[in-house]
């Protein structure tokens, strides 16, 4: 299993990649194709976990809906 600072230098990687529009990211050695940025963005948040779950701690997500009856 990778460590955290290794799952933080993949996770930095995408981000650049993700925001300079390239779809191929290099590693580690290892160069990867995504298909679409949403395929990094789900990339990343993989690594998030991964990267919370080696620092012994979770991620909470919350989701706030709100509705309005009539206008």
């Amino acid at each position: 299993m990778a460590t955290a600072a290794e799952l933080r230098a993949r996770r930095d990687a995408l981000t650049a990649q993700r925001s300079s529009g390239v779809a191929r990211v290099s590693y580690d050695g290892k160069t990867v194709d995504y298909r679409s940025v949403a395929e990094i963005d789900r990339a990343i948040e993989a690594l998030d976990r991964e990267i919370a779950a080696a620092e012994g701690r979770r991620i909470v997500r919350q989701v706030r809906v709100t509705t309005v009856k009539g206008l």
